[in-house]
């Protein structure tokens, strides 16, 4: 059983500076870990352009579409934090976490996340976390 989230896809200093880039940079995390086919990205701007996947608390969760099902090989997640916000539609977003889930398993992954996005303390603790490693272990609730 392969993990939600893997250590090789979280990045603690991502380097798009735009939406649009960091979301092909989430996505492409995802492809990279054989998660996901390349359209699956090409979904996530698809469902960007519907509606915006800004959750607050400088978090943004871009995914998919339900017509990107096919798309999809496991779950898996990717997390990107930017030293600078990003701006995405007018919100700030320092933490870009593109998801992939089989079935309804996104729904209880994107739970996850949202508790943990919850709390300032924690998002903190995010925002301050020294490398990929720490971040790691701070998101270590998503793979439980």
């Amino acid at each position: 059983m392969t993990e939600i989230l893997d250590p090789v896809n979280v990045v603690a200093a991502g380097t798009a500076t735009t939406r649009e880039a960091a979301i092909r940079e989430a996505g492409e995390l995802l492809v990279k870990a054989g998660a996901v086919e390349p359209g699956y990205v090409d979904s996530m701007f698809d469902r960007e352009r519907t509606v915006s996947t800004f959750m607050g608390n400088g978090l943004a969760i871009p995914h998919g579409t339900n017509e990107a099902k096919d798309e999809i090989k496991r779950s898996a997640l990717s997390f990107i934090r930017y030293t600078s916000p990003l701006d995405w539609g007018g919100e700030e977003v320092r933490f870009v976490v593109g998801i992939a889930g089989l079935n309804n398993e996104h729904l209880e992954i994107l739970s996850k996340i949202a508790i943990l996005f919850s709390e300032e303390d924690d998002v903190q603790q995010l925002i301050d976390a020294p490398d990929a490693d720490a971040l790691f272990v701070l998101l270590g609730d998503v793979n439980e």
